[in-house]
């Protein structure tokens, strides 16, 4: 028997999703992910029976609802729903995804419009940290049109300024999880890092990559494929993310200097995927090992330490993306006092999703 559940899709930065409120999905995790399964299409690599887009970067839930804590004013919980297995996965945020949840919250009625930009606390519950996205809301109306640009999304929108409070270490307990600065496995050095995405970067030159290739290129390269998830596999528990052979973390990075002047040039397995972009957390994790002296970006990395604030450009294949910081140095090391970035959001559809439970 199919079950109708009201829902919205979002475009969130780069990324595509569903939207619902938590309150009118079923109460039951089990009961939940079936549901979400069926409606998004999977398993199945087209994801022709339901309204993924067979992509991880379209096949992504966000549940929002009330806050369960007092510094917050919406509770957001992001679920990826793996295209070709019958699994959802909770282990990571998302950032993009993040861009669409302070307009749906408003236009939900979780959250009241104050004038003409709204602030929106977000309790981001895969990580237990708040963001804070602000949301143009003139006439108390959630507005989506605007001259903000980002690199992936054709045209522009409105603006969605976000601030992310205390990201650092909220996935593996630490921002250097291992309590390097630096690390080798299976000969190759690497850097892990959690500021808001567990990520492990690596030197391209260092796998035999000059870290320009095509996505589509490094997809096709079965050997370095199972290379990188070796070592990923192998770095699980390290960061204190245990037995990560289904969990879709840490991400992995390869990284190589500059070539549109930015400060670092990326290419990301998410991490089975090849990103055509790079995602919001794991552009800042990648944009914190720049700063991070020591790290396997150092050497690499182009930036001006004593800029205020920092802001650095993390290059991918369709652009770059501005990470603007704020850190200092602390008895413990390097401290991050403030990551901020830019993102945008519209609204595609508002509606009934059909599926079995």
């Amino acid at each position: 028997m199919l079950t109708g559940i009201r829902c919205m899709v979002m475009r969130g930065g780069t990324s595509k999703g569903l939207y619902f409120l938590k309150s009118e999905l079923p109460g039951d995790d089990a009961a939940r992910d079936r549901f979400l399964l069926r409606a998004m299409g999977s398993p199945d690599a087209r994801q022709i029976d339901g309204m993924g887009g067979a992509d991880p970067l379209t096949s992504k839930v966000a549940i929002v609802g009330p806050a369960t804590r007092p510094d917050a004013d919406v509770d957001y919980l992001f679920l990826q729903v793996v295209v070709d297995e019958a699994r959802v996965d909770t282990s990571q945020n998302c950032g993009n995804i993040l861009a669409g949840i302070g307009g749906f919250a408003i236009e939900r009625g979780l959250v009241v419009a104050k004038g003409d930009v709204t602030p929106v606390r977000i309790n981001m519950l895969n990580t237990d940290s708040i963001a804070v996205a602000a949301i143009e809301t003139p006439g108390r109306i959630v507005n989506y049109e605007g001259e903000a640009r980002i690199d992936g999304v054709p045209g522009t929108a409105a603006p969605v300024p976000i601030d992310f409070l205390d990201v650092a270490g909220s996935s593996c307990g630490a921002l250097l999880p291992t309590g390097n600065a630096r690390d080798v496995v299976d000969g190759i050095e690497v850097t892990c890092i959690d500021n808001g995405m567990p990520v492990v970067l690596m030197r391209a030159a260092d796998l035999g990559k000059t870290g320009y290739e095509d996505p589509e290129a490094l997809e096709a390269d079965a050997a370095l494929k199972a290379r990188v998830e070796k070592i990923r596999l192998a770095l699980g528990a390290k960061m204190n993310l245990g037995d990560v052979t289904k969990k879709t973390v840490p991400k992995m990075c390869l990284i190589a200097p500059p070539v549109n002047g930015g400060a670092v040039h990326t290419r990301n397995f998410i991490p089975h995927r090849v990103h055509k972009a790079i995602g919001v957390f794991g552009a800042v994790s990648v944009a914190t090992a720049c700063v991070l002296e020591g790290s396997v970006a150092d050497g690499i990395a182009v930036l001006d330490r004593k800029a205020k604030p920092l802001r650095l450009d993390v290059e991918h294949p369709t652009g770059f993306f501005t990470v603007e910081m704020e850190t200092a140095m602390g008895k413990n090391g390097l401290e991050i006092r403030r990551s901020a970035l830019l993102r945008t959001a519209r609204k595609l559809m508002d509606g009934t999703v059909f599926a079995a439970v």
